[in-house]
């Protein structure tokens, strides 16, 4: 299989490529891309070193797959480019998400959506990811009405400047800004732009994406995304309503059992989930179990997973296992 990353440089291409390697992905031949100033540089994949190309001659190969985190401008521009070659692109930037010609994919969640004609598919948000997984077997058992989420996430979600800055900050070094606010030992409670209603890009994400990937205009979504001074992962602090009542137990038997998910919710041992926890593992996992007493129905939890990892490049990797057990890749796009 020719795989194509795009973006292969950056904090997300650099962990699809590990990603790659660790789950043993069928790559016959690995096609890195990056911009025109890293043409002819060379990255490590599997102990081998592989030059970085240009997108033209990465098109002009024609992968089966192309991996693409490279923000949204470059994929609305080539990512049609390498579908017309017969190219399956999984995208992780926000440019074809709310396509409605475009699937978006959690597998554990929604797999099933995807034929051999989708060419280009879209990799949700970060923090989306992570909610869905943990979300879908409690939608499916007691149908959720309401989701009220607050995030905490990772530096490492705005990119390699944005860990710079932390890191430079702590050591007391001056150095370039991702924030325009210090973000060491400091909280800003801003995602992405704001828009005319007072949510940023970020907070509108989550409540639109959550209800394209689980299916369902009805759920309600309200968010607030927060970047915190931390790597390893996002957190989020999840009240979800349900149609019908649910038992404590039940709840956790069910996420326990569910593809993907891991309860760690011991309070008596302190056990609960955190980003050093989770950093470099591809599960979501998830503590703070409880009844929200305030009103029925209702639960609160807490989830945490990678936001590089399952929020970014295994979930891309994962749509592209998916594709070829199913022989969804390679497939005309006629056919």
């Amino acid at each position: 299989m020719k795989v194509a990353v795009v973006g292969a440089t950056g904090l997300v291409g650099t962990k699809m490529l590990q990603v790659l390697a660790e789950r043993n992905f069928p790559v016959t031949e690995l096609i890195p891309v990056a911009s025109a100033k890293s043409v002819g540089k060379e990255i490590t994949y599997k102990g081998k070193q592989f030059k970085i190309v240009s997108m033209d001659e990465a098109i002009s190969k024609k992968p089966d797959i192309a991996l693409f985190s490279a923000g949204g401008s470059t994929s609305l521009n080539d990512a049609p480019r390498f579908a017309e070659v017969g190219t399956t692109v999984v995208d992780n930037s926000s440019a074809w998400r709310m396509d409605p010609t475009k699937k978006l994919v959690v597998p554990e969640v929604n797999a099933d959506v995807l034929t051999a004609e989708d060419k280009i598919i879209a990799n949700p948000n970060c923090s989306t990811i992570q909610m869905v997984v943990a979300l879908k077997p409690l939608h499916d058992a007691y149908h959720i009405k309401r989701i009220v989420v607050s995030t905490y996430q990772s530096v490492t979600g705005t990119g390699v400047k944005a860990v710079d800055q932390l890191m430079n900050e702590r050591a007391g070094i001056d150095g370039p800004k991702a924030y325009p606010y210090k973000i060491d030992l400091n909280v800003i409670p801003q995602i992405d732009v704001f828009g005319d209603n007072g949510y940023t890009k970020e907070e509108m994400k989550m409540i639109k994406e959550t209800q394209k990937i689980m299916g369902d205009d009805s759920i309600r979504v309200t968010a607030t995304t927060v970047r915190i001074p931390v790597m390893g992962g996002h957190s989020e602090s999840v009240n979800i309503e349900f149609e019908r009542d649910f038992d404590v137990e039940e709840v956790k038997t069910l996420l326990a059992k569910s593809p993907g998910v891991i309860v760690t919710d011991d309070i008596a041992n302190l056990k609960y989930p955190m980003p050093l926890d989770a950093h470099e593992k591809d599960e979501v996992f998830v503590g703070r179990i409880r009844r929200d007493e305030t009103q029925p129905n209702t639960l609160n939890c807490w989830i945490v997973s990678d936001n590089l990892r399952k929020g970014a490049a295994t979930n891309a990797v994962q749509i592209a296992e998916y594709l070829v057990a199913k022989h969804l890749i390679g497939v005309p796009a006629e056919a």
